[in-house]
């Protein structure tokens, strides 16, 4: 990582909305360029965004669920005693 990716990195989100200062989002633009592991968390972060903003549901397999399930409602019992 580079001496700035830190600072990029603080301002990720707001780079990924649009709503930072044009020579802030330029900067991050040129590292992008340059610097494979911030164009990779950009990438990772831009897609992550798109699958929660499409919102479909995936199923689990049969044996996940339950054991998932499983764990919430033992975990439900210990906190709130139900």
């Amino acid at each position: 990582m580079g001496n700035k990716c830190p600072e990029y990195i603080e301002n990720l989100s707001d780079y990924l909305d649009g709503g930072i200062d044009p020579e802030l989002c330029a900067e991050i633009e040129a590292h992008l360029g340059e610097c494979n592991n911030c164009r990779i968390m950009v990438d990772t972060l831009r897609q992550t965004v798109t699958l929660c903003r499409e919102g479909k549901p995936e199923a689990l397999p049969p044996s996940l669920e339950k054991k998932l399930t499983g764990l919430l409602r033992e975990r439900w019992r210990q906190k709130f005693g139900k």
